[in-house]
């Protein structure tokens, strides 16, 4: 099954930070909901897995990231992953991000494609549901990513110097880790927004 997801962001921190922040694969791990890194490679690779939980069934996919393409100049990073999970389905996805300076350099418009291609029992659940679920873990990727970086640029433009430079601008610690992603939990939440956007629509017509 193939997917394709587009997401555009806004973090509160210089393109030179965000840049950084995004080539270190602890930061982009410790920012993916139910990820774990078990091994860094080398410059360009790191191996990790995430473990997917669907109500008392478990699964984890265990696999290889690689960092395709770094252009600084063009601000694009493309990571290309590749998985397998014990019972047999596989996950192999790119996903390429855009990075321009906004706010005068204050801040950084983060602009994602995902195109990632599910085999296995996951994908039996459906295109719809698995791309609303997604969609909420992409929220919630978002959100770490925030939480890590902003501080540190608040913390640095106050001292009026770039995050990194001083001691205490370097990213806040990461987020607590969730030792799965809870598809059960993440999927009422996305059935309860789908809810509420159906009695908008219903109310606005009357």
């Amino acid at each position: 099954m193939a997917i394709e997801l587009r997401q555009t962001f806004e973090v509160r921190a210089p393109i030179d930070a965000v840049w950084a922040f995004m080539l270190n694969p602890e930061n982009v791990v410790a920012c993916m909901p139910g990820a774990s890194l078990t091994q860094i490679v080398d410059e360009r690779s790191f191996v990790g897995a995430v473990k997917v939980k669907v109500g008392a069934v478990s699964a984890q996919y265990q696999g290889t990231i690689t960092y395709a393409e770094t252009d600084r100049a063009a601000g694009i990073v493309k990571l290309l992953a590749e998985g397998k999970e014990r019972g047999g389905g596989t996950v192999r996805g790119t996903i390429t991000s855009r990075l321009t300076s906004i706010a005068g350099g204050a801040a950084t418009s983060v602009e994602t494609s995902s195109s990632i291609d599910l085999t296995g029992k996951i994908a039996q659940v459906g295109r719809g549901m698995i791309e609303g679920v997604s969609g909420q873990i992409i929220k919630m990727y978002v959100n770490n990513v925030r939480a890590m970086l902003e501080p540190a640029a608040s913390a640095a433009a106050g001292a009026g110097t770039a995050p990194g430079s001083v001691p205490g601008a370097s990213p806040a610690p990461p987020p607590a880790r969730q030792e799965s992603i809870n598809i059960v939990a993440v999927v009422l939440k996305t059935l309860w927004e789908g809810l509420k956007g159906f009695f908008r629509r219903l109310f606005g017509r009357a």
